[in-house]
């Protein structure tokens, strides 16, 4: 990219973005905006759409945004664009996670461009996968996915790591469908496909299905049922970093979503069972029972797609993007 062409077209910013909004989110909140000045990119956290009774302290919520930024630099390199992420600086907006700088004279990560079209391939997968193993290679090249932005990601093996990972999240199901507020969060997010977000539903079961979680705990219900998820998932893994500080947890969101494409290119798609990180007193069970150190941030099932899923819904461009003027004061981001 020469000197002259340094300023990127809204259109090329857009088309940037319109990748990194293919991130995956918690209840597909989509908790993010993104501050355009100049060639910086700013992600920024959008609380309005945090999930307080599900992720009180936005830890998920970070980690959505810090899997947007890594979307951000894969469709940066696909365009030829060399880049540089500089982190949580700590100065007026809080909510700024992390800035993208395109650099003019950067070579493009010819790694990550090769991830590109795994971005639109990737669905959260939520149904039984097939009954087929993965290869070693595969797992192999996930750790290395994770490794390479800060984190560590540990296959479970055994049968008592597995056990005892289905036991946790069975706990967690009974924990949050005990918590009226839980349901309550869970409820107000099941969403018709036009509304761009949340969880899809067709149209005229959204009253309904809303008014059964309200009101009914069904928590052993899906317990058994993600006990059978997790038993019949050929790769159980946990995803963690060694700290639980802001920039830690943009670096799990990053290597997440490294994880997760590196996964769809080698013919894997993931869902997450994270009941056992988001039930605070069940994390650290998690971590001893899988004898690590540092912080659990994500448990992942991961295997063959059986069938073919649409894409979920995303909000309209217009409505994540910031054009800010370069001389205006940037606030951090």
């Amino acid at each position: 990219m020469h000197a002259a062409e340094t300023r990127l077209s809204r259109e090329a910013i857009t088309r940037l973005i319109g990748a990194a909004v293919l991130a995956p989110s918690p209840h597909n909140s989509q908790p993010w905006i993104f501050r355009v000045r100049g060639r910086c990119i700013g992600v920024i956290a959008d609380r309005t759409r945090a999930l307080p009774a599900n992720d009180p302290d936005d830890r998920e919520l970070t980690l959505s945004c810090g899997c947007a930024l890594f979307n951000l630099r894969v469709a940066a390199a696909h365009a030829q664009l060399g880049t540089q992420v500089h982190g949580p600086s700590g100065a007026c907006d809080p909510d700024c996670l992390a800035r993208l700088e395109i650099l003019p004279d950067a070579a493009p990560d010819a790694a990550l461009a090769a991830l590109h079209d795994a971005m639109a391939e990737r669905r959260t997968y939520r149904k039984t996968f097939a009954a087929r193993p993965v290869a070693p290679a595969a797992l192999d090249a996930l750790v290395a996915a994770a490794t390479s932005e800060q984190a560590w990601l540990h296959v479970l093996q055994g049968d008592s790591q597995r056990r005892m990972a289905a036991e946790l999240i069975a706990e967690g199901d009974d924990a949050q469908w005990a918590d009226p507020a839980w349901r309550r969060e869970l409820a107000a997010w099941m969403h018709p496909r036009r509304r761009g977000d949340g969880l899809v539903l067709p149209d005229l079961a959204v009253p309904l299905a809303q008014a059964v979680v309200r009101t009914f705990d069904i928590g052993h219900g899906v317990a058994a049922r993600d006990v059978q998820l997790a038993d019949a998932s050929p790769v159980l893994a946990v995803l963690g970093t060694r700290g639980d500080d802001l920039a830690s947890r943009v670096d799990a969101g990053q290597a997440l979503q490294r994880t997760l494409l590196t996964a769809c290119r080698h013919g894997l798609q993931a869902s997450f069972l994270n009941q056992p990180i988001e039930v605070a007193p069940l994390r650290m069970r998690l971590l001893q029972a899988i004898g690590q150190t540092g912080y659990p941030q994500m448990l992942l099932r991961l295997g063959h797609a059986e069938n073919h899923l649409s894409a979920t819904p995303r909000r309209p461009l217009d409505d994540v993007i910031e054009f800010v003027p370069e001389g205006s004061p940037d606030g951090g981001c």
